[in-house]
């Protein structure tokens, strides 16, 4: 953690779009206080730069900081299916595992004024307000993995450890109630799962509602009745792909951040949904709100700055709703135009 008075955010803005909302997002953080910003390379930019998606030195700014912000990373030019060739979302797993991110939080909130832009009936996502706790540094993504002849293998493993301290994370997010997500039917990690939540729901967390779903069933619940859901909690397969299925509940990924997050006092890293949007980069037309939410959740979050958080929320919220659309939204709006609409709602 940086001993500076002034909070020292290290900035990796990474491919794509990412070095755009970047920029803007540095535009809105300046306007609502005094922050150090060290800006550098993670991702595609940095295997072209050094040969690694992440190098030891810029993961090491990262721990010393006390925030970290990341655009986006990814694209067409680093795709291989070399084993053995590097890849920008290896740069994304090592910070997780390097500053031990284990929880994976994304808030999805349809906002009202663009209720119509969701692929689902307005009846069905009204009152939608949740929030998906995924388990970050485990299972099938850190398992043991390999190739014997013409088989491959990834292997999914858990420790209950692991899975006491996501658990936590989870009941102690909840305002009604947790929906642990596993397959406890067929997986030995999903069983482990499913009773250590249960021991720590009985010891810890009593006053909370806790119920499971299988992943089947929860992908079925979350487009059929999404409001019914309050936290859900999950391991590190289910919850990459249930947290993207829940991301279009709102109709477009590009108003969706995320947190990730360790031990306390430890440095949290807060990203957008979205990608990297390379067909667009470039064009000055992303959209930059879901950097903007996603600084938010670094300020309430990483920085406790809650009022900071809740203006830029707000000023958000506000502009959205006053019709500043960018092209993903169904409008025209530049990415300077839509920042300039948040931090004209900002003063």
């Amino acid at each position: 953690m940086s001993d500076s008075t002034v909070p020292k955010i290290v900035l990796l803005p990474g491919d794509g779009i990412g070095p755009e909302i970047a920029a803007a997002v540095v535009e809105v953080l300046e306007r609502l206080g005094d922050f150090e910003f060290d800006t550098r390379l993670m991702g595609g930019c940095s295997i072209d730069e050094s040969g690694v998606a992440l190098t030891d030195e810029v993961l090491e700014a990262c721990k010393a900081s006390d925030a970290v912000l990341l655009g986006a990373v990814g694209g067409p030019k680093w795709d291989t299916t070399d084993p053995d060739a590097p890849r920008p979302e290896q740069g994304l797993l090592g910070l997780r595992a390097g500053m031990g991110l284990f929880a994976n939080l994304r808030p999805v909130r349809p906002v009202p004024a663009l209720a119509d832009a969701s692929p689902l009936r307005e009846e069905i996502i009204r009152g939608t307000d949740l929030l998906v706790v995924r388990e970050l540094t485990g299972g099938i993504y850190f398992g043991k993995r390999g190739r014997d002849g013409d088989t491959a293998y990834d292997t999914c493993e858990y420790s209950v450890a692991e899975v006491e301290r996501i658990a936590r994370v989870g009941f102690a997010a909840a305002r009604r109630g947790v929906t642990s997500v596993d397959k406890a039917n067929v997986l030995e990690s999903s069983r482990l799962w499913r009773e250590t939540v249960n021991r720590v729901h009985q010891e810890e967390f009593p006053n909370v509602i806790l119920d499971h779903l299988l992943v089947d069933n929860a992908a079925m619940q979350l487009v059929a009745e999404p409001s019914k859901f309050d936290v859900i909690l999950t391991e590190n397969l289910f919850g990459d792909i249930l947290s993207d299925e829940a991301a279009m509940i709102t109709g477009s990924i590009g108003l969706l951040p995320s947190a990730s997050l360790g031990e306390d006092g430890l440095p949290g890293l807060f990203e957008p949904v979205h990608g990297s949007a390379p067909d667009i980069a470039g064009q000055g037309i992303a959209n930059p709100f879901a950097m903007f939410l996603s600084a938010a959740m670094m300020l309430r979050h990483g920085l406790s700055m809650p009022d900071q958080a809740s203006a830029l929320e707000s000023s958000v919220d506000r502009a959205v709703a006053d019709g500043i659309r960018t092209r993903d939204l169904g409008g025209q709006a530049t990415t300077a135009e839509a920042t300039e609409a948040v931090l004209t709602r900002l003063d």
